[in-house]
C-alpha cells in the first residue's frame, strides 16, 4: 500500500507579530466559550486541569491511526469533498460580491442612472426599478462638551508626540546627512587628488556606479592591460581604498643574479619599499610597479621558451641562460619585503653587482621600448583582415641581453688573445701591434633623426653586434682583420668570426668564411702568424745574403733559409761551401714561440721528405710572461745558427 499523503486544503494561519486588539479578542472568546455570562472561574480552572492531565500526543496518534486506516478510495473521496467545499466557498464569495455590486449600483441609480445601469445584473433590472433606493446623511447627536474637550486633549497629545518623534527623526537625519556629506567630501577630495597627480580616473566597465583608476600601461598585453584598472572604494570614514581585485598584496620585483664558476657573485638591488605606502598614491604606485614587474617576468619567461636551443632553461620561477663557459645569469621574481627566500643560494661576493644592476635596468628599458613599439603600431593603419588569427610575437628582451653579453665575452677573449700573442712577438723582437674597435656597430644617433634618442639607442642595441680587430704582421704588407659578429634575433644565431688575411707570400692561403669556435679561431690566427714569421725569416736571410755579396770571405758561410714546409713551420738551409743542410722548426702558440734547429741527412733533393736527423743543435723559446729574463731576438737567433 502506498504511503499516506496529506494535502492541506485550508491556508496556513500566519501568526501576527503584534497582539490582537481588544475587539478581536472579545470576538474570539465569544466564538470559543459563548457569552461571558456562561464563563466562570471554576469552569476555567477545570479546563486548565484537564489540559494538563491530557496527553499532548494523543490527538496526533489518533490522527495517524485514522490516516493509516483509511484506504486509497477514502482518501480520494475526502479529496473530492474538500475540493467541492473550496469550490462552494468560491462560488459563495462570488455571489456575495455580485449582490454587493447590485446594491451599490441600485443606490447610485438615483443620481447616475446610465452609469449605474451598466453594472446591474439583468434580474435586478427587471425586478426593481431604477432610483428606488436613496441614501441620506444622518447627523449624529451632539456630543457633550466634556467628551469634546477630552478628544481635543488626546488629539493635542498625539500631535505633540508625533511632532517630537518627527523632530528626533529630522535631527538624526541631519546628523547622518552631515556625516555622509563629510565622508563624500573626503572621498571626492581623494579622487580629485589622484586625478591631479596625473592618474586616469574613469568608471568601471562592469560597475558603472563605481570609479576606478587606470594605473597600468595601455600597450601591455591583454592579460595585464585588463588588470591595470582598480576600483576606488570609499571606506566608512570616507577615505579612499584601492580595490586591486586579484592583484597581490605585497610588492614584487624581478631579481637578476650572476653565477660565476658555480658560485653567486652578484645580485641586483631590490627597489626599496615605498615610504608613502600608507597613502593612496603610494598604493597606486606600488600596484603599478608590481604589475610592471610581473609583466616583465612573464614576457621573459615567454621569450625563454623559444630559446631552448640557445642554452636558455626555465623552471618554476626561474630563467637561466649562459653568457660564457664560466658565467650564467639567473632571473626570477621575488617579493620585495622578504630578505631571503628559503631556497636561495648564498651570495659569496659582490664582484658582479654592477653587472646585475645593469642587466636589471636593461630589461626594464627593453620592455618599455616594446610598449612604445606597440603604441606606434596601434597608431598606424591596421593590416588587412584575414581569417587566420595573427600571432603576437615575443618581445626582444632576453635575446639582445644575451647577444651583448656573449659578444662582450668573445671580444674580451679575442682582445686577451691579441695581447698575449703581441707580448710573445715583442719578446722575440718582432714588432706586432693590433688595433681594436669593440662594438663598432654601436653609433651615436644623429640629432636630426625623427626617432627619439632613447628609441634610436635601443634600436642600435637590437641590431647585431660587431667588433673589428686588425693586426699588422712582421713582413711588409702582411696583415689580417677579424670581424666578430653576434646575433641572436635572426639566423645565423650565436657569435661568428670572419677573418680576412692579406699575405702576399701566400696569396692562395685563405681562412674559412665563418668560424664559430674560439679554439679554431686561435689555431687559425696562430697559423697565420707562424706563416708570417717564416716569411720574415726567409726575407731577412735573403737580405743578409745580398748584403754580404763581395764582403770578406769569413762571412761567405752564412746559411740562407727557405720555407720548405710552411704549413708545418719548417725551414731548410744548405751551405754552398760545405754542402751541409740544416732544418729549423718554428712553432707558435698563444703563450710562446719556439724555434729549433737540426742537422739533416739523407735528403735526395731540396724540399723532399727527411729520412733521418741528428739531435737538436740549438733551440730558443720566447713567452708572453713579462717577468721572464730578456733573451736574444728571433732574428739574432737565426743569424747565430746561420753561421758555420
Amino acid at each position: 500500500m502506498a504511503e499516506p499523503f496529506n494535502l492541506p486544503l485550508r491556508p496556513l494561519v500566519k501568526k501576527q507579530d503584534r497582539q490582537d486588539s481588544l475587539p478581536v479578542e472579545i470576538a474570539q472568546i465569544n466564538a470559543q466559550w459563548g457569552s461571558f455570562r456562561q464563563i466562570s472561574e471554576n469552569r476555567l480552572r477545570e479546563k486548565i486541569e484537564v489540559d494538563k492531565s491530557k496527553d499532548p500526543w494523543s490527538d496526533e496518534d489518533e490522527n495517524e491511526k485514522s490516516s493509516t486506516d483509511l484506504d486509497t478510495m477514502e482518501r480520494m473521496e475526502q479529496l473530492y469533498k474538500k475540493r467541492a467545499e473550496i469550490t462552494q466557498f468560491a462560488l459563495q464569495a462570488h455571489m456575495e460580491t455580485l449582490f454587493a455590486l447590485d446594491f451599490v449600483s441600485l443606490l447610485l441609480s438615483k443620481y447616475t442612472p446610465r452609469q449605474a445601469e451598466t453594472s446591474m445584473s439583468a434580474y435586478l433590472k427587471q425586478a426593481v426599478p431604477l432610483g428606488s433606493i436613496n441614501g441620506e446623511v444622518v447627523e449624529l447627536p451632539p456630543k457633550p462638551e466634556s467628551v469634546i474637550q477630552d478628544t481635543k486633549t488626546v488629539s493635542r497629545g498625539w500631535r505633540l508626540q508625533n511632532f517630537k518623534s518627527a523632530a528626533n527623526k529630522l535631527l538624526d537625519c541631519a546628523s547622518r546627512l552631515d556625516t555622509e556629506a563629510a565622508s563624500e567630501t573626503r572621498y571626492w577630495d581623494g579622487v580629485l587628488g589622484v586625478k591631479e597627480k596625473g592618474w586616469k580616473v574613469c568608471r568601471l566597465p562592469r560597475e558603472r556606479q563605481a570609479l576606478g583608476v587606470q594605473y597600468g600601461f595601455l600597450e601591455s598585453t591583454p592579460i595585464f592591460r585588463d588588470r591595470a584598472l582598480a576600483a576606488l572604494r570609499r571606506d566608512g570614514d570616507g577615505s579612499l581604498v584601492l580595490d586591486k581585485g586579484l592583484a597581490p598584496s605585497t610588492a614584487r620585483a624581478v631579481r637578476v643574479r650572476v653565477k660565476h664558476r658555480g658560485q653567486l657573485t652578484g645580485c641586483s638591488r631590490r627597489p626599496p619599499p615605498a615610504s608613502n605606502a600608507d597613502t593612496i598614491e603610494g598604493r597606486i604606485l606600488q600596484a603599478r610597479d608590481t604589475l610592471f614587474e610581473e609583466e616583465l617576468f612573464h614576457e621573459l619567461f615567454r621569450e625563454a621558451r623559444i630559446m631552448g636551443s640557445q642554452g636558455v632553461t626555465t623552471r618554476r620561477n626561474l630563467v637561466q641562460f649562459p653568457t660564457s663557459d664560466e658565467q650564467d645569469i639567473l632571473i626570477d621574481l621575488v617579493d620585495i619585503g622578504l630578505e631571503a627566500l628559503p631556497d636561495d643560494e648564498q651570495i659569496t661576493s659582490t664582484e658582479h653587482n654592477v653587472l646585475a644592476d645593469a642587466l636589471g635596468h636593461s630589461i626594464r628599458v627593453l620592455l618599455t621600448y616594446a610598449h612604445r613599439q606597440n603604441l606606434r603600431r596601434r597608431t598606424q593603419p591596421p593590416p588587412p583582415l584575414t581569417p587566420k588569427r595573427r600571432h603576437t610575437p615575443e618581445y626582444n628582451i632576453l635575446r639582445p641581453i644575451m647577444a651583448y653579453l656573449q659578444h662582450s665575452s668573445h671580444v674580451r677573449w679575442l682582445e686577451s688573445f691579441m695581447k698575449d700573442t703581441s707580448q710573445v712577438l715583442q719578446s722575440a723582437g718582432l714588432g706586432s701591434e693590433f688595433t681594436a674597435a669593440p662594438f663598432s656597430s654601436v653609433r651615436r644617433p644623429s640629432p636630426d633623426s625623427s626617432v627619439p634618442k632613447v628609441e634610436a639607442l635601443v634600436q642600435t642595441f637590437l641590431m647585431p653586434s660587431e667588433s673589428i680587430f686588425s693586426r699588422k704582421l712582421a713582413t711588409a704588407q702582411s696583415s689580417f682583420h677579424v670581424r666578430v659578429r653576434t646575433n641572436v634575433v635572426s639566423p645565423p644565431f650565436g657569435t661568428h668570426y670572419e677573418i680576412s688575411v692579406n699575405m702576399p707570400q701566400y696569396p692562395s692561403v685563405q681562412p674559412p668564411s665563418r668560424i664559430g669556435l674560439q679554439d679554431e679561431v686561435s689555431r687559425v690566427l696562430t697559423h697565420f702568424i707562424m706563416l708570417d714569421i717564416l716569411s720574415a725569416i726567409a726575407q731577412n736571410s735573403s737580405a743578409t745574403e745580398a748584403e754580404n755579396i763581395g764582403t770578406q770571405p769569413k762571412r761567405e758561410g752564412l746559411l740562407t733559409w727557405e720555407a720548405a714546409y710552411p704549413h708545418h713551420g719548417e725551414l731548410l738551409a744548405r751551405s754552398k761551401a760545405t754542402g751541409q743542410c740544416r732544418k729549423m722548426k718554428v712553432s707558435m702558440s698563444r703563450h710562446n714561440l719556439m724555434a729549433e734547429t737540426y742537422h739533416i741527412r739523407g735528403i735526395e733533393g731540396f724540399g723532399q721528405r727527411i729520412v733521418d736527423r741528428t739531435p737538436t743543435l740549438r733551440s730558443q723559446k720566447w713567452t708572453s710572461d713579462p717577468t721572464a729574463p730578456k733573451q736574444p731576438s728571433l732574428m739574432e737567433f737565426v743569424a747565430d745558427v746561420s753561421k758555420e
